[in-house]
């Protein structure tokens, strides 16, 4: 653990002297956190105090609106980025009083999540028995895990739940973790479920037909609906009707006997009635007691009695802990890992009331979202891969009423589809100027609390220092040069601390360093859209990954800071072409060029093609809405010649072709059934030119 150094002390007297705020990174050294009874201890893990300072908020960035104005001015939110990052800016709102649930609580009333379960290097002999190793991956899971879950806990409002689905891999450790974050006080229910059922032979073990879910709550004053199922038979689960039964349990109790119709009785030896005569009363007008004649017994005192009381099961029992009654998983939209809309109805209904709010941080092929849209919560999604993104797009604006998607068509409330760490900076010039001053210091984590210092006026703090956002619109073309380093120097040299930040657009800088020194102040450019230097972050900016083939989809990824939106440049020709073994022909892409042009470390290096995450289509779109239709993985079309292969019966009169490269960047096209050319087609026309 970090110690209080003299130098530490020092910077501490001097802040408080100049009446500046500490940095939030001495709290853990000023206030030490309690040690854990116990806990689970794995490479690298950080301090909750340091996930929750040094996590990167970046702001949302609207896209697009679905629907109209939303409820009192809400919309549900589908977010593309980071959860990590997303959910920092998540808590701002928290704070700010803009997440309230339908009690009034501040924050989110329900969390579930879904994450992939750490396992991408399984390996097997191919007979379907997987040989599991992984302990890197193991310790780099629990704490891509344990960061959010941290931001999760701090979301949640008061009265709030969340819900883990894991498997046998890390459960037993996330139990662990989810004791340490949330208190194992606050631990509620082991729930098992249903997974795919598989029956392969020629195994050394079970095939594993269960996973679980963890269920937690905030504190011990939280919401709970125990939701209540058809009685079924214990063994072999199918329904049964109420029964009878005799109305004692073992063991003694005072007063012993019970009124019932009006006579006293007392049970017999050993045993006492099973209810209070309240409830006894209760049943009674209920119709659900009785005395039944045919039956006799001997009461505490030896007597005969003719005639037992009885009473009548309830058609149905509240539900426990198993759900192996309702489906895990479901297959509607084609998604990997897609949770039943079944298995999210019990969830929600059990944690949640009408016009809560519901997060899911992995939301995936949007199933908690579709569900707390039909029994009317509010939603939050935020998930980093576009197949999602345009999955639960789809999705949303074609939701039938009836759970697993069935009955009528239900109009979507509206939602705001946003990026968080992924910005189209060609809309961020675009804003006005106190916009993009707002959206300058929340990208860097700057306090917005304007001040003067030397008659210059600021725009916050970074920590303690102070922090100037330049301003790039002001009339005459003013440029951050040398010169303006000078003057500013000249004003508030000897003023201000060590460091002094400037936010600047990359465009409006004229010269290369990150920072520049003037006597005792080193002045640092924070470019924008340019990653941090590595000398304010102990790590680089990465980008959020997609993957190029099916089995990457739930691979565990996280970003640190934000990238701009930038074109990838694509080259195809366009074909129609006999589909192979058969006479029927089928619309083909031929990719010839494709380059990522994103700003992070490494995209310059790669090849042709090498980008390529995947090409979507909507073979019919409307003009509107990308509507996914088909997704095609880079690693499937460079086995087939970089072609991608489209049933041309599918194809509307244009459909949209959306190529995305492995940083999340897109390039759009539109083609008519026109543009499609038979082989041949374009030497011909070539050939005719040359005569």
């Amino acid at each position: 653990m970090t110690r209080l150094t003299e130098h530490h002390r020092r910077h501490i007297i001097e802040l408080l002297e100049q009446g500046q705020d500490l940095p939030l990174d001495y709290k853990h050294l000023l206030f030490p956190p309690e040690r854990q009874e116990y806990e689970l201890v794995y490479a690298g893990k950080e301090r909750e105090e340091d996930i929750l300072a040094e996590t990167m908020a970046v702001p949302l960035q609207p896209v697009k609106t679905f629907g109209g104005n939303g409820d009192n001015g809400w919309h549900n939110m589908l977010i593309f980025g980071d959860n990590l990052q997303a959910m920092k800016t998540l808590l701002q709102w928290k704070e700010e009083g803009r997440l309230v649930n339908a009690d009034g609580s501040r924050g989110v009333k329900l969390v579930y999540i879904d994450p992939p379960f750490g396992t991408g290097d399984e390996y097997g002999p191919g007979n379907g028995e997987m040989s599991y190793s992984a302990k890197v991956q193991g310790a780099k899971f629990i704490s891509f895990l344990r960061k959010r879950l941290v931001f999760i806990r701090e979301l949640l409002a008061d009265t709030g739940s969340v819900f883990v689905r894991l498997d046998y891999h890390f459960g037993h450790y996330v139990k662990v973790v989810m004791d340490e974050v949330f208190g194992e006080q606050n631990f509620r229910n082991e729930i098992i479920i249903n997974r795919v059922m598989r029956s392969l032979r020629g195994l050394t073990r079970f095939n594993v037909s269960v996973e679980s879910l963890y269920f937690y709550t905030k504190t011990s004053n939280y919401y709970f609906h125990n939701p209540e199922a058809l009685r079924k038979c214990y063994y072999c689960g199918a329904e049964k009707e109420p029964e009878w039964l005799d109305m004692v349990s073992p063991g003694l109790r005072n007063p012993p006997e019970r009124v019932i119709f009006g006579k006293r009785y007392l049970p017999r030896r050993g045993r006492h009635f099973t209810f209070t005569q309240e409830r006894i009363d209760v049943l009674e007008r209920e119709g659900r007691i009785r005395i039944n004649p045919d039956v006799s017994y001997y009461d505490l005192n030896g007597n005969r009695v003719d005639g037992r009381p009885e009473y009548l099961q309830t058609e149905s029992v509240p539900i426990d802990n198993n759900w192996t009654d309702i489906k895990g998983y479901a297959f509607s939209t084609g998604y990997p890992t897609e949770n039943s809309e079944e298995l999210l109805e019990r969830v929600i209904v059990t944690a949640s009331e009408k016009g809560d709010i519901v997060l899911d941080a992995f939301a995936g092929s949007g199933t908690t979202l579709a569900v707390a849209e039909k029994l009317g919560r509010r939603w939050i999604g935020i998930d980093c891969g576009k197949l999602a993104i345009y999955t639960i797009q789809k999705r949303m604006l074609n939701l039938r009423e009836g759970i697993g998607n069935k009955g009528k068509r239900l109009q979507p409330k509206p939602f705001t589809l946003y990026n968080a760490g992924l910005y189209d900076f060609s809309q961020l010039k675009r804003l006005p100027w106190e916009d993009w001053r707002f959206f300058a210091l929340h990208l860097f984590q700057c306090r917005d609390e304007p001040h003067t210092v030397g008659g210059v006026e600021l725009d916050g703090y970074r920590g303690a220092d102070d922090v100037l956002v330049f301003n790039h619109l002001q009339h005459g073309g003013v440029v951050l040069d040398y010169g303006f380093i000078d003057d500013l120097h000249n004003q508030i040299g000897g003023k201000v601390g060590a460091r002094f930040f400037i936010i600047a657009p990359a465009a409006s800088v004229t010269f290369l360093e990150d920072y520049i020194d003037k006597d005792r102040t080193r002045y640092y450019i924070l470019r924008i859209p340019y990653s941090i230097i590595n000398e304010l972050h102990s790590r680089d900016f990465e980008a959020i990954t997609q993957p190029v083939d099916e089995s990457q989809v739930n691979e565990t990824v996280e970003a640190v800071g934000f990238d701009f939106i930038r074109l990838p440049e694509v080259g195809c020709d366009y074909w129609i072409k006999p589909r192979k073994g058969e006479l029927i022909n089928e619309a083909v892409i031929h990719i010839k060029t494709f380059k990522s042009k994103a700003m992070v470390k490494g995209a310059t290096q790669k090849g042709n093609r090498e980008t390529l995450s995947m090409v979507m289509v909507d073979y019919d779109y409307d003009g509107e809405v990308f509507a996914l239709d088909g997704v095609f993985y880079a690693a499937d079309i460079e086995k087939n010649d970089w072609e991608v292969h489209l049933p041309l019966e599918q194809l509307g009169r244009r459909a949209m072709i959306i190529y995305i490269d492995i940083y999340g960047n897109e390039y759009r096209e539109i083609k008519t059934p026109a543009d499609f050319k038979p082989v041949g087609a374009e030497d011909e026309a070539q050939g005719a030119t040359d005569a």
